[in-house]
């Protein structure tokens, strides 16, 4: 009896602890797969939105510049080093992130990954990628960063972040959402011009063919759209397939150890630049 009476205090006081531990750090693992994070990582989106709307534009007239980086799954080591090259440059008003974070769709890789970001001088904001949506990525994701399709308005430019990994959603033909897509592109109320950025392209096998004509067309109709702006294939690229419509602009991964500096002026006008680090 005495025996019983102990292992059954024992049990009592591991599950004291275990309640303890839930309750004052907000995140307890008990798998790779687990997809909750404390609630100082959750949301980021919303709250690298909020910071940016209060961040005065630190460039002078209309010109705009920001990093463009991607892929950064399997490389989380060379994380830090792109993070203290961005660093370094002068008047960026953001970074955007063309997606596949994480390479198994594990919280655990965001949350590292945002570790380092974190540290950037100005807010990041990220679009989802395949390897994001692995496994329980999609709830991950959605819990860590927010939205797989948002757009915000900076600088007389609106950035319009979508979703474009058909693969992942078994080419269903919902993916991308075209007429969410058309509706943001639509919306040019105090707009000087626009930036599409999603992960796969639309000339890509992990695009869904069945939508690439409606996307593609929408594209080639806006006629403040600048840039079309991806990540997924470790290379980067300038193409407009359609002279005068739409420039396709595929970003470095962070494997590769370059990002783009983009600056853009006037209604149409951009130069990318290549940083090596």
């Amino acid at each position: 009896m005495a025996d019983f009476t102990i292992s059954r205090l024992a049990v009592g006081l591991l599950l004291g602890a275990l309640a303890a531990a839930t309750t004052s750090c907000d995140l307890l693992e008990f798998s790779p797969n687990d997809t909750r994070a404390p609630a100082s990582e959750r949301d980021l989106t919303r709250k690298n939105l909020a910071v940016l709307a209060q961040q005065p534009v630190p460039t002078s007239g209309d010109t705009l510049r920001f990093v463009f980086t991607s892929d950064s799954q399997r490389y989380y080591d060379d994380v830090p080093p792109l993070v203290a090259s961005i660093n370094q440059q002068r008047g960026l008003a953001m970074v955007l992130v063309g997606g596949d974070i994480s390479d198994f769709g594990l919280a655990r890789e965001m949350r590292w990954v945002n570790d380092e970001f974190k540290k950037l001088n100005v807010p990041y904001l990220t679009v989802v990628g395949n390897h994001d949506l692995t496994q329980n990525g999609r709830e991950a994701y959605q819990k860590i960063f927010g939205p797989l399709n948002y757009s915000f308005t900076y600088a007389g430019t609106r950035f319009i972040l979508v979703n474009t990994n058909g693969r992942e959603y078994e080419f269903n033909g919902h993916v991308p959402d075209v007429p969410w897509l058309q509706q943001q592109l639509a919306d040019t109320v105090g707009v000087r011009r626009q930036v599409v950025m999603a992960h796969v392209p639309p000339d890509d096998g992990d695009f869904d063919t069945a939508v690439t004509p409606a996307y593609t067309s929408a594209l080639e109709q806006a006629p403040r759209l600048v840039l079309h702006l991806t990540g997924h294939n470790d290379k980067f690229y300038v193409r407009q397939p359609v002279p005068g419509r739409v420039t396709y602009v595929s970003g470095y991964s962070v494997a590769q150890r370059n990002y783009l500096v983009l600056t853009l002026w006037g209604r149409h006008q951009y130069k990318l630049e290549t940083i090596s680090y």
